[in-house]
Parts: structure tokens; sequence; C-alpha cells
């Protein structure tokens, strides 16, 4: 990798991650930053994450990068853009990491900025906001999406490519255009139907919340990204309406075809509705690529009395397994109350299924 100086603008969950994760594969780079809480940098600097905290956008530290990543929500960061362009070197990559480029490609081309700034969207995350959620694996086998403007050199965008390789992540070339109508589908509107679904039981639900209290894993699954930050889905919406607006049409379309086929009472055609998707969802890839991780967890019949959690974390523990999260489900998806454990990968919670099961606890793997 030929990049060696970095500048972030932000450190939130991608920035603070990409942050960690270059200072993993290269101890020896050197990281600046500026962020819009003194905490945040403090605790970047504290967790060795970054070697320098900058006082604004456009600090003359910044001159020194030989990259810069600007990491804000999508609006704050055109901004940004505004104050590096007369700081930094004629030969620095400016990049981000957002969701949607139209918008910041032609701010860019605007200011003069064109072969110099390559945009670049990491398709991985969390729920979770904020430098406390940064994970230096977080790239790991997701794609990263790169964008060049008009009149990128192919060195530079070649930089791209091995600094995003180098962090783990498999890098993909796009046209921004393209990028923005792909993300319209398959990341941005989804985040919308989660957040509209919550709302729907939000506003449906008795006056002691009985829908909130049984809702169960299915429902939490496909509603987990509703907890994403409000303030970024909100930049993404507007910088991609166009884009969101083309691909829910085609969902209204799905979902009023699936009411309509209801009302008739026409099973055939609703198996036919189920079928389809069962099938093109079958045929994606196991492997957690998307915006958002695949959880890997299992479930775990307990005998509620002191010490059963810790005897559980201890004896996966012994076995060298590591625990992301632990916790009791509150719900009655199985016949009681269970604990349900999350690991970071798949083989450690297949195989902390089966140790627990010699040791004759009843466990689901879902």
């Amino acid at each position: 990798m030929n990049l060696n100086t970095f500048g972030f603008i932000g450190l939130g969950l991608i920035g603070g991650s990409l942050a960690k994760s270059l200072k993993r594969v290269s101890p020896d780079c050197t990281i600046m930053a500026y962020a819009r809480t003194q905490r945040t940098l403090t605790m970047a600097l504290e967790e060795h994450a970054i070697d320098f905290a900058c006082q604004s956008p456009e600090d003359p530290q910044f001159a020194q990068c030989d990259c810069i990543f600007l990491c804000a929500p999508v609006g704050s960061n055109i901004e940004s853009l505004k104050h590096l362009k007369d700081v930094v070197r004629p030969d620095c990559i400016l990049s981000d990491v957002g969701s949607v480029k139209t918008d910041i490609h032609l701010a860019a081309e605007e200011m003069g900025l064109n072969g110099r700034f390559i945009g670049g969207h990491p398709m991985t995350g969390s729920e979770k906001s904020g430098f406390e959620h940064a994970n230096a694996h977080l790239f790991e086998n997701s794609y990263y999406i790169i964008t060049p403007s008009s009149g990128t050199r192919e060195d530079k965008i070649e930089d791209c490519r091995e600094l995003a390789a180098a962090v783990g992540a498999i890098p993909v070339v796009l046209d921004y255009r393209q990028h923005d109508f792909i993300t319209a589908a398959i990341s941005h509107l989804p985040h919308v139907i989660a957040a509209s679904l919550v709302n729907t039981v939000h506003d449906l639900d008795t006056r002691d919340e009985l829908m909130k209290m049984l809702a169960a894993g299915g429902f939490k699954d496909i509603t987990r990204i509703a907890s994403s930050s409000p303030e970024m889905w909100e930049h993404i919406c507007l910088a991609n309406n166009d884009n969101i607006s083309r691909v829910m049409d085609t969902f209204i379309r799905q979902m009023e075809d699936a009411r309509n086929q209801m009302q008739k009472g026409n099973g055939a055609a609703i198996n036919r509705i189920f079928e389809k998707s069962r099938d093109y969802r079958d045929s994606f890839s196991s492997t957690p690529l998307g915006s958002i991780k695949k959880t890997y967890r299992i479930f775990c019949d307990i005998v509620d009395e002191s010490g059963a959690i810790a005897t559980i974390a201890t004896t996966l523990a012994v076995n060298g397994i590591s625990i992301k999260n632990i916790g009791i489900v509150h719900n009655r998806e199985f016949d009681e109350g269970v604990l349900q454990i999350e690991f970071y990968e798949e083989e450690p919670s297949l195989r902390a299924a089966e140790i627990l099961r010699q040791h004759r606890y009843q466990v689901w793997v879902r």
C-alpha cells in the first residue's frame, strides 16, 4: 500500500473502524482526525486509533495527508470538501464513506476536484453508531465500492483498491450513478421499510403494549436496522430520494398485489409470491457481504438459578470461544425463556452449540 498518512473528518462507526483497521494492518501509518466532539477525539487518542487531533476540517495538518476520508453524514461531507480543497496537496486522494455518491461527486466536480475525489462506500456496518462501537475487523469480507470521478488516474484507483483489500474488504469499482440506484434497492429502501414496519406496530399496539412484548425473533431480525442513526438516514433519504422513490414504486406495487391476492382468496398467486422470493433469496451467497453483518447466535435453555449464565460463559471460555453478547430472551418464541448467545463468526457459534449439547443443555441454532 503506497499510502501512509491518513486524515479523517468524522470518527463514527465507519470512520472509527477504518482508522482502527488501518492501524491494525499498518501500525506505522500516521492518522490525524477531526471530530465534532472532543470526547470522540480523546477516546480515539487513548485507544491509539489516531495519532493527532485536528481542530477543524481546514486544519493545516491535513496538508500532510496522502488520503483523507470524509466520514460524516452525506451533507456534512460536502461542506468538509469545501474546507479541504485548498488545504490538501494536489496528489492527495479525497474520499468518503457515504452510501450516496451523486451529490458529492457533482459537488467535487463544481469545485474542480475531478480526478482527485474518489468516492468510497464500505458496505458494512451495524445498527449501532458512534466511535465507541468501532471495530478494527468491521470491513473483513465486505464489499468496498470505489467510485472514481472523471479524470481519475488509474494508479490512484489502484491505491484505493489496495487500501480496501488491506483492511480485509473486497474492492468493486462502479460508476457513482449506478452505485446510487443499487444501494437504493438493497440498502436504503430496506431501512425505510424497517422503520415503517416498527412504526406500524407502534401505532397499532394495544394500550398495554402486547405487540411490543410478544415481538419475537422474526420481527426483531427484519427490523433490527430500524435502530440505526436517524440523522444519518435523514441525510441519505434526502440525498438519494429519486432512486429510493423509483425503487419504492416497485415495492408498493408488490405490496398492493399481495393485498389484492389475499382479498381475492387466490392461494395459488400467494404461493407464487412466496415461492419466487424464497428461490431468489436462497440463491444469495451465505457470506455476510451486505451493509449489515449477519448475526451468528444460538439459544440455550437454562435453569433459572443463580450462576447459570456464568456457568455457560465459563464453559465456552474454557474451550476458547469468544462471546459477542449474551442475555435472556424475554418472549415466548420458545416454550420457556432462553439464553441468547451471539458470536462474531459462524464456526464458533456451531462449535459452542455442540459443546453445550455435550453438557446436556438444550440448544437451538438460528
